[in-house]
């Protein structure tokens, strides 16, 4: 089927051009549009829609362009053209719709880049918006800060006022205590000369006077000096001073003009928040997820947010995603990390989950599955991808092992790209599926991760979406899983079960009706983090 019209993309179903919808092969062989390439890129990532291969991209222009499916389409309308002559007038009416059906393609699209342009738009202006309240907050501080300097120089400019006045008072009491030194040689030096009693006398006299004015002197040097008031205000006012200019830089900003050259896919506050030195650290906690704050939100948003978790020389990255407000941590894998990554322990996020009730996912895909969720996703019923939520019970060995295989904890061992193995009862009562052999993944592997315990606490149901396994915890087939998608009846029920599909049981049972269960794929997991 996919060969009946090769000039037609096998996503959108819309003939290729020369222009939007040029076509483009991936790295697994797969030619699809230019337009459905670009549209399926996220987070830096590409999943090949017909054989689920990941690729890293992000844009469509770093796939090449398929020049010999060009040539074969050119080939195909030169042929239409020489026919053109034999063509019926519903063959032209047939043309008519299709060139009606790629006009509407094309205005289709032009809205769609019209809406994202005005949401990009209303974005920025949000941005603008609280920038430019910051900015305002800004200068309230700095009108602040300038009253303060202005109290700090008044008070410097009273300090320098009583400084004069205590230079001035010294330089008074110099010139007075230079006078009297000069008075006491003076007396010295005559003592040396005199000749006669009477002249003794009269220096002695005369000396007597000025060692009493000295002497008072001395005493007022040591009344006034030095002037309390007047040192203790300097001293306070320096210090004050110098504390506010040691505070600042004269290299504001160098670094993180640096940092921001040329960066566009970062926010006008996240640019704030960097050149202030408030931007997440490149190692997060769980409080940092907890918080959720809007830097944080972003990181996710844009996958620059990874779990990691070193075995010895293994060192192994989990992706975690945002998806209608909920946080998922997916499997650990061998994979690069982006420029700009923010990692946090794995450990640390599945400690601070509660493990007597743990919500898992399983992300399912087969032929047509991705039309399939095309179409529910244009009617409204579905939002993710065709995945199921399962809600275990912790308490048990083989609930607590799902878990492990569901994030790849244990040794890399997981769920990811094991098929589905068989129906049972397929289209009556007690219907259900089984899978989970990460072994050999043909039904005879699934060991067991953690040892033999005996278990009395496995639920029993007659439900659909009961997920249990058929083999005990000791089995060499322990990993292997059903979920049913019958209800039981009579006085039958299911047993060993450890789970309960809380979502997407519709997804399993679509892919029970698919022709060849053994298509199916589980093409990611995880866990759905409750914080």
């Amino acid at each position: 089927m996919d060969n009946d019209k090769p000039e037609e993309c096998k996503v959108c179903f819309n003939n290729y051009d020369e222009e939007l919808r040029r076509p483009r092969t991936l790295l697994c062989g797969h030619t699809f549009c230019s337009q459905c390439i670009e549209d399926t890129i996220k987070n830096a990532q590409l999943t090949c829609p017909s054989c689920r291969a990941e690729h890293s991209a992000t844009d469509a222009t770093q796939f090449p362009i398929s020049y010999a499916m060009e040539a074969v389409i050119k080939k195909l309308r030169s042929i239409q053209v020489a026919s053109v002559g034999t063509v019926s007038a519903k063959c032209g009416q047939d043309r008519t719709r299709d060139i009606r059906k790629k006009l509407q393609s094309l205005a289709q699209e032009h809205k769609s880049s019209i809406s994202n342009l005005i949401s990009e738009c209303e974005e920025a202006l949000s941005q603008l918006s609280k920038y430019q309240g910051q900015v305002r907050d800004w200068k309230i501080q700095h009108h602040q800060l300038q009253d303060r300097l202005y109290d700090l120089l008044e008070q410097n400019k009273a300090a320098v006022e009583l400084l004069e006045q205590e230079d001035t008072s010294v330089l008074t009491m110099t010139t007075e205590g230079e006078a009297g030194k000069k008075q006491l040689q003076t007396m010295l030096e005559t003592l040396n000369t005199v000749n006669t009693a009477q002249e003794v006398f009269t220096t002695i006299d005369e000396a007597d006077h000025y060692n009493v004015e000295v002497e008072d002197w001395m005493k007022k040097c040591q009344e006034l000096f030095p002037d309390v008031n007047t040192v203790y205000t300097s001293v306070k006012v320096q210090e004050t001073i110098k504390k506010a200019l040691d505070t600042i830089t004269t290299e504001t900003g160098a670094t993180a003009a640096t940092v921001l050259q040329g960066d566009s896919t970062t926010t006008i506050m996240e640019k704030v928040k960097i050149i202030i030195g408030e931007s997440p650290p490149e190692t997060l906690t769980i409080d940092h997820l907890r918080g959720m704050s809007e830097s944080i939100k972003r990181l996710v948003e844009a996958g620059l947010v990874f779990g990691v978790q070193q075995d010895q020389d293994d060192l192994r990255y989990s992706r975690i995603t945002l998806q209608d407000g909920q946080l998922y941590l997916h499997v650990l894998q061998h994979q690069p990390l982006p420029t700009h990554a923010h990692t946090i322990q794995v450990s640390e996020v599945l400690e601070a989950l509660d493990h007597s009730s743990t919500l898992v996912f399983l992300d399912l895909a087969w032929p047509g599955s991705l039309a399939r969720h095309r179409s529910l996703a244009r009617a409204g019923s579905l939002a993710g991808s065709n995945r199921l939520h399962i809600q275990l019970s912790g308490n048990t060995t083989l609930g607590r092992q799902f878990v492990l295989l569901c994030t790849g904890q244990h040794s890399g061992s997981s769920y990811l790209n094991t098929k589905l193995l068989e129906v049972e009862n397929k289209g009556r009562p007690a219907e259900c599926v089984y899978g989970g052999d990460y072994q050999y993944n043909n039904g005879k592997g699934g060991a067991p991760l953690l040892s033999h315990q005996d278990d009395q606490q496995y639920q029993k149901s007659v439900s659909a979406g009961a997920v249990g396994s058929p083999w005990s915890p000791g089995s060499h087939r322990s990993a292997q899983f059903y979920i049913s998608t019958r209800d039981l009846t009579g006085s039958r029920h299911w047993c060993r079960v450890f789970g309960k599909v809380v979502k997407g049981l519709d997804v399993v049972r679509a892919a029970v009706n698919h022709s060849d269960i053994t298509e199916v794929t589980v093409v990611d997991c995880g866990v759905v983090l409750t914080l």
